[in-house]
């Protein structure tokens, strides 16, 4: 291979890429060092969930925006503005006086980044040949680890010695900068996009979704009744979301439908287990929150590490085969880590943990590239959306199942989380084969 992504010709568009990738993922992931001191200063409290859930669910209407629009006339138009939306976003957080201010302000930074999302990946299908694109995701990939890392650290150093003010403000000109970056491969992008109207239809599904989504978390706080009024917003969010994903993208059709819905799985259950694991070390083993911080790094980083190693292969290895190592590894990983919570047996549960981040990490740059090369141009965008839709909801639907577990059942809540885990490893584990052929898009 004569170019690699950092090569003359690709450099300047891969470190804004993966720039704008950290930023966005800065935002969803690190600012939770920074969020108690806001809610703290705007005594919102009370508030305080909605901030992260109002992103997440903001995004999934500018994955479907972005998506539609990035199809319709390319990307740029849908990345700048994205980028427009979440900087204007960063300064209303950043200046907030209140709460409800607060969450506008991620509400915008949400819609957003669920266009800049979309748009990334219309752009990388446009720029780079086909053989750098598991290179590319891979660099996305680490893009999202790497925040989860260093962020939370970074984020409450800013909170601690300026104000959290900063986590926001700060981030504006870092964001102006890697979109400068993109702009000589924005300009320079003639490919035509389809010019069909925007799908009105679809995008107000996409609303019902995410109020779904964002309903299900505060339902489960409802007296007596909530964990069915719990159940009952996520039935309508799966309702909503079969008009924004492939046809049968829910009953695992062969090709694109599948990887859309391996994608869910492996997301749903990494978040099942990731969110529990360091309360369950913490809570069952007396481990102290350093070493329970520890262990859970070992994901982050064993998921990097899957990253680059399936990017190295990609000449060796196809994107199923890939994705079956990821569903094996992850599989195995999610049984232990559960044996090992059961049985108190820490060395297993890390073991575990290692195998399912190095499986998802292995996993997850092909389930991207399998979309591109299984969507036709003209659909890219929309595809792409579903893609990143089914990590949002893949996360929101599995939390809110071990709540709804949890709530009838309190002793039963790291079992539900890591059963879970190990029943979705089981589904990717059964999908994956089935990612690999298929007709274009639909």
């Amino acid at each position: 291979m004569s170019d690699g992504a950092f090569s003359p010709r690709y450099r300047t568009a891969t470190t804004g890429v993966f720039a704008l990738g950290f930023l966005i993922a800065f935002e969803a992931l690190a600012v939770t060092t920074a969020m108690p001191l806001a809610a703290r200063d705007l005594d919102g409290r009370s508030l305080y969930a909605l901030t992260f859930s109002a992103f997440a669910a903001a995004g999934v209407i500018g994955n479907v925006a972005g998506g539609a629009w990035s199809d319709r006339s390319g990307p740029r138009r849908p990345l700048l503005a994205g980028v427009g939306l979440f900087a204007v976003g960063l300064l209303v957080a950043g200046t907030a006086l209140t709460m409800p201010v607060l969450i506008v302000g991620r509400t915008l930074q949400g819609l957003g980044a669920g266009a800049i999302g979309v748009a990334l990946y219309v752009l990388v299908a446009r720029v780079y040949p086909e053989a750098l694109h598991p290179r590319v995701f891979a660099l996305l990939a680490a893009a999202w680890v790497l925040p989860s890392l260093v962020g939370p650290f970074a984020a409450g150093a800013v909170a601690t010695f300026l104000t959290w003010h900063w986590v926001f403000l700060g981030i504006v000109p870092l964001v102006a900068a890697a979109t400068l970056l993109l702009l000589p491969q924005l300009r320079a992008d003639a490919m035509p996009g389809t010019g069909a109207p925007l799908p009105l239809a679809r995008i107000g599904w996409s609303a019902v979704a995410a109020a779904a989504l964002l309903a299900m978390r505060p339902l489960l706080d409802v007296p007596v009744a909530g964990p069915v009024l719990a159940v009952a917003a996520a039935v309508a969010a799966v309702l909503a979301l079969r008009p924004l994903l492939p046809r049968g993208a829910l009953v695992a059709a062969r090709g694109l439908p599948a990887v859309i819905l391996a994608r869910g799985g492996f997301s749903a259950g990494f978040a099942a287990a990731d969110a529990y694991l360091p309360y369950s070390l913490i809570a069952l083993r007396d481990v102290s929150p350093v070493v329970a911080g520890g262990i859970t790094t070992v994901g982050a980083v064993s998921w990097a590490a899957g990253s680059e190693l399936q990017s190295r292969l990609s000449g060796r290895l196809s994107d199923r085969r890939c994705i079956g190592l990821g569903a094996v590894s992850f599989f195995t990983g999610a049984v232990l880590v559960g044996a090992g919570t059961a049985a108190g047996l820490v060395p297993v549960l890390v073991v575990g943990w290692l195998l399912a981040g190095l499986g998802i990490g292995t996993a997850y740059p092909r389930l991207s590239t399998s979309t591109l090369a299984l969507s036709s141009p003209e659909e890219r965008g929309r595809n792409s959306a579903a893609l990143q839709i089914g990590d949002g909801f893949g996360n929101g639907l599995a939390l809110t199942v071990v709540g709804v577990v949890t709530a009838f059942a309190p002793d039963a809540q790291f079992a539900g989380a890591f059963g879970l885990a190990a029943l979705l490893g089981l589904l990717v584990l059964v999908v994956a084969p089935r990612t690999a052929a298929g007709p274009l898009s639909r």
